[in-house]
Order: structure tokens, then C-alpha cells, then sequence
């Protein structure tokens, strides 16, 4: 045979129709994604008690609608407090529908070889946002939101691209919960108004 590696690329008797399987899965992607909802009701968003603070998904990878590339929810903070804090190598924005505050940023170093590494930088820095306004995250940064009004909570909508996970990139890490959390609540409309209710001294 003409390639020297013959010998080797010869071997193996395993066969799979992975090509196949592409071309099947795209012929049934219509009639799959006709099942996908491209509308959601409220009653479709599920709350969650997550360790980042209260939220309600808007869009998910796990709800079985028609969005491909973008997880985003509405996170509520309540009056005078803050959200989790965390860090991910996906960017991310978040438009601030209701409320005042501020951000913490926090820059990391990060080196990728072999393993993958970073290291907060010294700098921590302020950002103050208002309703109306759109908080960009840049890759990999540690971030926190709070909620400077003491009696009025906070409405925010992050959005995301889920295309690093799929890419192997979700890296994703939770560095302080949010004080609300709880793993023992399961959040109804009625719990949150009980958080909207609070009221603590503001922060600045």
C-alpha cells in the first residue's frame, strides 16, 4: 500500500454510522423543534433558590424551548442585600429592570496550558447601576450585585451564552452564596413576596 502507516490505520473492527446519526438527527430536527416552545408563559419560567440568590428562568437549556445558544434569568435581589458571588469564563450582561446598586468586580489572571489556572488580581472595582441600565461581565471575572436600597428590591435579567458548556468551557465556580439561600425552600410567588417585604438598612 502507497501510505507507510498502513499497518496501523488498518487495524480496528469496530463500526459505528456516526455520520448517519448526524444526517437522521438533522431530517428530525424539524419535527422535534415544531414540539419546542418559542413562546413561554410565566408559569413555564421555574424559581429556583440557587446559591447565587432568587431567580426565575426565562430561558434554559433544560426547558425544552426553541433558543439554542442563550441561558438568561431574572434574578431578584431584596431590599439591602446582595447577590452570590461567582465566577465563569463566559461573558455575561445583566439589564437592570427595577432598583438601584452597585457591582464588585474583581479581574483574575488566568493561564491555560495542560490545566487550567487563575488567581484573583489585588484590584476590586465599584460599578453603580440604575434601572434602565446593562452591567457587562467580562470572562472569568469575580462578580457580586447589590441591591443600595434599603426598602425597594432589585430586578435584574442575565443572560449568557450557553455555547461555552458545549464548547467544554463551563467553568463555573461559587465563591460566597447568596444570604437568602437556603437548600430547604422551595420558592413559590407568595415566598418571594415575603423577600420583597424586607427591609434592611442600605448599603453603599
Amino acid at each position: 500500500m502507497a501510505w507507510s502507516e498502513s499497518k496501523a490505520w488498518m487495524k480496528g473492527t469496530a463500526n459505528q454510522n456516526l455520520y448517519q446519526a448526524l444526517l437522521d438527527d438533522a431530517t428530525a430536527a424539524p419535527t422535534r423543534n415544531a414540539k419546542r416552545k418559542k413562546v413561554l408563559r410565566p408559569e413555564d419560567m421555574p424559581w429556583e433558590m440557587a446559591r447565587q440568590g432568587l431567580l426565575k428562568h426565562l430561558l434554559n437549556e433544560a426547558m425544552n424551548t426553541r433558543m439554542e445558544t442563550v441561558d438568561a434569568y431574572m434574578q431578584i435581589i431584596p431590599p439591602g442585600s446582595r447577590s452570590g458571588k461567582h465566577r465563569h469564563l463566559a461573558e455575561e450582561c445583566l439589564y437592570v429592570v427595577e432598583g438601584r446598586g452597585y457591582d464588585l468586580h474583581q479581574d483574575c489572571d488566568v493561564e491555560i496550558t495542560d490545566t487550567y489556572h487563575w488567581a484573583p488580581q489585588a484590584e476590586v472595582k465599584r460599578y453603580v447601576w440604575e434601572a434602565g441600565d446593562v452591567i457587562y461581565i467580562p470572562p472569568n471575572t469575580i462578580h457580586q450585585h447589590f441591591n443600595a436600597s434599603g426598602d425597594r428590591p432589585v430586578r435584574v435579567i442575565s443572560a449568557i451564552n450557553r455555547i461555552f458548556k458545549a464548547s467544554g468551557l463551563n467553568d463555573l465556580e461559587q465563591l460566597e452564596d447568596a444570604p437568602e439561600y437556603d437548600p430547604t425552600v422551595v420558592l413559590t410567588a407568595e415566598r418571594v413576596e415575603t423577600y420583597l417585604r424586607a427591609r434592611t438598612p442600605a448599603t453603599r
